[in-house]
Protein backbone atom coordinates (compact mmCIF):
# COMPACT_ATOMS: atom_id res chain seq x y z
CA UNK A 1 0.00 0.00 0.00
CA UNK A 2 1.32 3.28 -1.07
CA UNK A 3 1.25 6.03 1.34
CA UNK A 4 0.72 9.59 0.17
CA UNK A 5 1.85 12.67 1.97
CA UNK A 6 -1.04 14.57 3.30
CA UNK A 7 -0.93 18.28 2.39
CA UNK A 8 -0.68 20.73 5.23
CA UNK A 9 -3.93 22.14 6.39
CA UNK A 10 -4.95 25.32 4.57
CA UNK A 11 -5.80 28.22 6.81
CA UNK A 12 -9.12 29.79 6.19
CA UNK A 13 -9.07 33.01 4.23
CA UNK A 14 -10.71 34.88 7.01
CA UNK A 15 -8.04 33.75 9.46
CA UNK A 16 -5.09 35.09 7.41
CA UNK A 17 -3.59 38.30 8.77
CA UNK A 18 -4.58 41.25 6.69
CA UNK A 19 -1.98 43.86 5.79
CA UNK A 20 -3.34 47.16 6.91
CA UNK A 21 -3.25 49.90 4.36
CA UNK A 22 -1.23 52.91 5.27
CA UNK A 23 -3.28 55.94 6.12
CA UNK A 24 -2.17 59.49 6.33
CA UNK A 25 -1.62 60.51 9.89
CA UNK A 26 -4.30 62.83 11.13
CA UNK A 27 -1.65 65.34 12.18
CA UNK A 28 -0.58 65.92 8.59
CA UNK A 29 -4.14 66.38 7.44
CA UNK A 30 -4.75 68.84 10.22
CA UNK A 31 -1.58 70.75 9.35
CA UNK A 32 -2.56 70.97 5.67
CA UNK A 33 -5.99 72.25 6.62
CA UNK A 34 -4.39 74.80 8.95
CA UNK A 35 -2.02 75.88 6.21
CA UNK A 36 -4.88 76.42 3.81
CA UNK A 37 -6.74 78.54 6.34
CA UNK A 38 -3.59 80.55 7.02
CA UNK A 39 -3.00 81.10 3.29
CA UNK A 40 -6.57 82.22 2.78
CA UNK A 41 -6.31 84.60 5.74
CA UNK A 42 -3.00 86.08 4.53
CA UNK A 43 -4.34 86.55 0.99
CA UNK A 44 -7.41 88.24 2.41
CA UNK A 45 -5.25 90.63 4.45
CA UNK A 46 -3.15 91.42 1.37
CA UNK A 47 -6.25 92.13 -0.71
CA UNK A 48 -7.63 94.46 1.97
CA UNK A 49 -4.28 96.22 2.24
CA UNK A 50 -4.08 96.63 -1.55
CA UNK A 51 -7.55 98.14 -1.62
CA UNK A 52 -6.65 100.54 1.19
CA UNK A 53 -3.57 101.70 -0.74
CA UNK A 54 -4.90 101.78 -4.30
CA UNK A 55 -8.31 103.37 -3.69
CA UNK A 56 -6.96 106.68 -2.26
CA UNK A 57 -4.57 106.97 -5.18
CA UNK A 58 -7.32 106.37 -7.72
CA UNK A 59 -9.60 108.80 -5.89
CA UNK A 60 -6.91 111.50 -5.94
CA UNK A 61 -6.34 111.03 -9.67
CA UNK A 62 -10.09 111.11 -10.34
CA UNK A 63 -10.56 114.22 -8.19
CA UNK A 64 -7.78 116.05 -10.02
CA UNK A 65 -9.98 116.12 -13.13
CA UNK A 66 -13.05 117.57 -11.33
CA UNK A 67 -14.03 121.14 -10.62
CA UNK A 68 -14.40 122.47 -7.08
CA UNK A 69 -18.20 122.17 -7.02
CA UNK A 70 -18.12 118.50 -8.06
CA UNK A 71 -15.50 117.70 -5.43
CA UNK A 72 -17.82 118.78 -2.61
CA UNK A 73 -21.20 117.84 -4.11
CA UNK A 74 -20.31 114.35 -5.41
CA UNK A 75 -16.87 113.37 -4.14
CA UNK A 76 -17.21 109.66 -5.04
CA UNK A 77 -18.68 110.02 -8.52
CA UNK A 78 -16.74 110.10 -11.77
CA UNK A 79 -16.08 113.55 -13.26
CA UNK A 80 -18.67 114.77 -15.74
CA UNK A 81 -15.80 115.79 -18.01
CA UNK A 82 -12.04 115.91 -17.75
CA UNK A 83 -10.95 119.33 -16.53
CA UNK A 84 -7.40 119.49 -17.83
CA UNK A 85 -7.30 123.15 -16.91
CA UNK A 86 -6.71 122.04 -13.31
CA UNK A 87 -3.34 120.62 -14.32
CA UNK A 88 -2.38 123.62 -16.46
CA UNK A 89 -3.42 126.03 -13.70
CA UNK A 90 -1.42 124.15 -11.09
CA UNK A 91 1.60 123.89 -13.41
CA UNK A 92 1.73 127.54 -14.49
CA UNK A 93 -0.26 129.78 -12.15
CA UNK A 94 0.64 127.93 -8.95
CA UNK A 95 4.31 127.72 -10.07
CA UNK A 96 4.41 123.95 -9.74
CA UNK A 97 6.83 123.89 -12.67
CA UNK A 98 9.37 125.90 -10.65
CA UNK A 99 8.85 123.76 -7.56
CA UNK A 100 9.18 120.61 -9.68
CA UNK A 101 12.45 121.79 -11.21
CA UNK A 102 13.92 122.75 -7.83
CA UNK A 103 12.95 119.36 -6.41
CA UNK A 104 14.57 117.51 -9.32
CA UNK A 105 17.81 119.44 -8.83
CA UNK A 106 17.93 118.94 -5.06
CA UNK A 107 16.89 115.28 -5.03
CA UNK A 108 19.00 114.37 -8.08
CA UNK A 109 22.29 115.75 -6.74
CA UNK A 110 21.64 114.65 -3.16
CA UNK A 111 20.74 111.13 -4.26
CA UNK A 112 23.92 110.76 -6.32
CA UNK A 113 26.03 112.19 -3.50
CA UNK A 114 24.38 109.93 -0.93
CA UNK A 115 24.93 106.77 -2.97
CA UNK A 116 28.55 107.60 -3.85
CA UNK A 117 29.63 108.62 -0.35
CA UNK A 118 27.50 106.00 1.38
CA UNK A 119 28.73 103.13 -0.78
CA UNK A 120 32.38 104.13 -0.31
CA UNK A 121 32.01 104.36 3.47
CA UNK A 122 30.04 101.10 3.64
CA UNK A 123 32.63 99.26 1.53
CA UNK A 124 35.48 100.34 3.79
CA UNK A 125 33.58 99.46 6.95
CA UNK A 126 32.54 96.07 5.57
CA UNK A 127 35.83 94.92 4.02
CA UNK A 128 38.69 96.48 6.00
CA UNK A 129 39.67 96.01 9.62
CA UNK A 130 41.23 99.00 11.33
CA UNK A 131 41.09 100.57 14.81
CA UNK A 132 37.77 102.33 15.30
CA UNK A 133 35.94 100.41 12.57
CA UNK A 134 33.06 99.33 14.77
CA UNK A 135 32.96 102.71 16.52
CA UNK A 136 32.48 104.55 13.22
CA UNK A 137 29.87 102.01 12.12
CA UNK A 138 27.85 102.46 15.31
CA UNK A 139 28.11 106.23 14.92
CA UNK A 140 26.26 105.88 11.60
CA UNK A 141 23.75 103.53 13.19
CA UNK A 142 23.21 106.00 16.02
CA UNK A 143 22.57 108.72 13.46
CA UNK A 144 19.47 106.82 12.33
CA UNK A 145 17.90 107.24 15.76
CA UNK A 146 18.77 110.94 16.13
CA UNK A 147 15.59 113.05 15.83
CA UNK A 148 15.88 115.52 12.99
CA UNK A 149 13.94 118.11 15.00
CA UNK A 150 16.84 118.41 17.44
CA UNK A 151 19.21 119.28 14.59
CA UNK A 152 17.13 122.00 12.94
CA UNK A 153 18.48 124.91 14.99
CA UNK A 154 22.18 123.85 14.71
CA UNK A 155 21.72 123.24 10.97
CA UNK A 156 20.18 126.68 10.57
CA UNK A 157 23.18 128.40 12.15
CA UNK A 158 25.72 126.19 10.39
CA UNK A 159 24.25 126.93 6.96
CA UNK A 160 23.92 130.60 7.83
CA UNK A 161 27.61 130.81 8.82
CA UNK A 162 28.57 129.03 5.58
CA UNK A 163 26.37 131.38 3.49
CA UNK A 164 24.35 128.36 2.30
CA UNK A 165 21.05 129.24 3.95
CA UNK A 166 18.12 129.53 1.50
CA UNK A 167 20.20 127.98 -1.29
CA UNK A 168 19.80 124.75 -3.22
CA UNK A 169 23.42 123.59 -2.59
CA UNK A 170 22.91 124.00 1.15
CA UNK A 171 19.73 121.91 0.99
CA UNK A 172 21.56 119.27 -1.06
CA UNK A 173 24.30 118.95 1.59
CA UNK A 174 21.70 118.64 4.36
CA UNK A 175 19.82 115.94 2.43
CA UNK A 176 23.05 113.98 1.96
CA UNK A 177 23.91 114.18 5.65
CA UNK A 178 20.34 113.22 6.56
CA UNK A 179 20.37 110.12 4.32
CA UNK A 180 23.90 108.84 4.96
CA UNK A 181 23.27 106.88 8.20
CA UNK A 182 20.63 104.58 6.71
CA UNK A 183 22.60 104.23 3.46
CA UNK A 184 25.79 103.17 5.24
CA UNK A 185 23.87 100.80 7.53
CA UNK A 186 22.08 99.14 4.60
CA UNK A 187 25.07 98.88 2.24
CA UNK A 188 27.50 97.67 4.91
CA UNK A 189 25.40 94.56 5.42
CA UNK A 190 25.08 94.16 1.65
CA UNK A 191 28.82 94.42 0.93
CA UNK A 192 29.49 91.74 3.54
CA UNK A 193 27.44 89.26 1.51
CA UNK A 194 29.51 89.74 -1.66
CA UNK A 195 32.25 87.15 -2.32
CA UNK A 196 35.78 88.24 -1.39
CA UNK A 197 37.46 85.96 -3.92
CA UNK A 198 36.66 88.30 -6.82
CA UNK A 199 38.24 91.30 -5.09
CA UNK A 200 41.29 89.21 -4.14
CA UNK A 201 41.67 88.10 -7.78
CA UNK A 202 41.55 91.74 -8.87
CA UNK A 203 44.29 92.63 -6.37
CA UNK A 204 46.43 89.75 -7.66
CA UNK A 205 46.03 91.10 -11.22
CA UNK A 206 47.35 94.47 -10.08
CA UNK A 207 44.12 96.44 -9.68
CA UNK A 208 44.13 99.24 -7.13
CA UNK A 209 41.58 99.58 -4.37
CA UNK A 210 39.83 102.40 -6.24
CA UNK A 211 39.58 100.43 -9.48
CA UNK A 212 38.44 97.30 -7.66
CA UNK A 213 35.69 99.23 -5.92
CA UNK A 214 34.32 101.19 -8.88
CA UNK A 215 34.73 98.56 -11.61
CA UNK A 216 34.11 95.30 -9.73
CA UNK A 217 32.45 95.65 -6.34
CA UNK A 218 30.11 98.55 -7.11
CA UNK A 219 28.49 96.85 -10.16
CA UNK A 220 28.03 93.70 -8.06
CA UNK A 221 26.21 95.80 -5.46
CA UNK A 222 23.73 97.19 -8.00
CA UNK A 223 20.63 95.54 -6.39
CA UNK A 224 21.51 97.03 -3.01
CA UNK A 225 22.21 100.44 -4.54
CA UNK A 226 18.85 100.45 -6.32
CA UNK A 227 16.99 99.44 -3.16
CA UNK A 228 18.57 102.05 -0.90
CA UNK A 229 18.31 104.60 -3.71
CA UNK A 230 14.55 104.10 -3.93
CA UNK A 231 14.16 104.51 -0.16
CA UNK A 232 16.28 107.66 -0.16
CA UNK A 233 14.41 109.02 -3.16
CA UNK A 234 11.08 108.57 -1.38
CA UNK A 235 12.34 110.22 1.79
CA UNK A 236 14.01 113.14 0.04
CA UNK A 237 11.20 113.74 -2.44
CA UNK A 238 8.58 113.93 0.33
CA UNK A 239 10.77 115.86 2.80
CA UNK A 240 8.97 118.88 4.22
CA UNK A 241 10.47 119.87 7.58
CA UNK A 242 14.04 120.48 6.40
CA UNK A 243 13.20 122.74 3.42
CA UNK A 244 10.59 124.62 5.45
CA UNK A 245 13.23 125.67 8.01
CA UNK A 246 16.32 125.93 5.80
CA UNK A 247 14.87 127.12 2.50
CA UNK A 248 12.45 130.02 2.84
CA UNK A 249 13.28 131.74 -0.46
CA UNK A 250 10.08 131.70 -2.59
CA UNK A 251 12.09 131.12 -5.78
CA UNK A 252 13.85 128.05 -4.37
CA UNK A 253 10.97 126.16 -2.75
CA UNK A 254 10.49 122.46 -3.44
CA UNK A 255 7.34 120.47 -4.20
CA UNK A 256 6.30 119.79 -0.63
CA UNK A 257 6.42 123.51 0.09
CA UNK A 258 4.66 124.25 -3.18
CA UNK A 259 1.72 122.02 -2.30
CA UNK A 260 1.23 123.89 0.98
CA UNK A 261 1.55 127.17 -0.89
CA UNK A 262 -1.07 125.97 -3.36
CA UNK A 263 -3.44 124.95 -0.54
CA UNK A 264 -3.25 128.43 1.01
CA UNK A 265 -2.92 130.49 -2.16
CA UNK A 266 -6.52 131.77 -2.01
CA UNK A 267 -6.75 132.41 1.72
CA UNK A 268 -9.66 130.57 3.31
CA UNK A 269 -10.92 129.29 -0.07
CA UNK A 270 -8.37 126.87 -1.42
CA UNK A 271 -8.05 125.80 -5.04
CA UNK A 272 -8.97 122.19 -4.31
CA UNK A 273 -9.03 120.98 -7.91
CA UNK A 274 -5.63 122.55 -8.58
CA UNK A 275 -4.36 121.16 -5.27
CA UNK A 276 -5.27 117.60 -6.24
CA UNK A 277 -3.70 118.11 -9.65
CA UNK A 278 -0.48 119.26 -7.99
CA UNK A 279 -0.67 116.34 -5.57
CA UNK A 280 -0.88 113.86 -8.44
CA UNK A 281 2.04 115.63 -10.15
CA UNK A 282 4.11 115.09 -7.02
CA UNK A 283 3.10 111.41 -6.78
CA UNK A 284 3.76 110.42 -10.40
CA UNK A 285 7.61 110.42 -10.26
CA UNK A 286 7.58 108.32 -7.09
CA UNK A 287 5.17 105.78 -8.56
CA UNK A 288 7.10 105.64 -11.83
CA UNK A 289 10.41 105.06 -10.04
CA UNK A 290 9.01 102.23 -7.95
CA UNK A 291 7.24 100.56 -10.89
CA UNK A 292 10.41 100.68 -13.01
CA UNK A 293 12.78 99.42 -10.29
CA UNK A 294 10.47 97.17 -8.28
CA UNK A 295 12.32 94.00 -9.32
CA UNK A 296 15.68 95.45 -8.31
CA UNK A 297 14.19 96.56 -4.98
CA UNK A 298 13.04 93.02 -4.20
CA UNK A 299 16.40 91.58 -5.27
CA UNK A 300 18.26 94.02 -3.06
CA UNK A 301 16.10 93.27 -0.03
CA UNK A 302 16.41 89.49 -0.42
CA UNK A 303 20.05 89.29 -1.58
CA UNK A 304 21.39 89.01 1.96
CA UNK A 305 19.04 86.15 2.80
CA UNK A 306 19.85 84.21 -0.40
CA UNK A 307 23.63 84.39 -0.10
Amino acid sequence: MKTTDTPPPVEPVEDRPQVAKEKAPPEKAKSSEGGGVLNAFSHGILIIWAIMVVLPLLWAVMTSFKDDDSIFSSPWSLPDKLHFDNWSRAWSQAHMSDYFGNTLIVVGFSLVGTLVLGSMAAYVLARFEFPGNRFIYFLFVGGMSFPIMLALVPLFYVLNNMSLLNTLPGLILVYIAYSLPFTVFFLTSFFRTLPTSIAEAAFVDGASHTRTFFQIMLPMAKPGLVSVGIFNFLGQWNQYMLPTVLNTDPDKKVLSQGLVELATSQGYKGDWSGLFAGLVMAMLPVLAAYIIFQRQVVQGLTAGALK
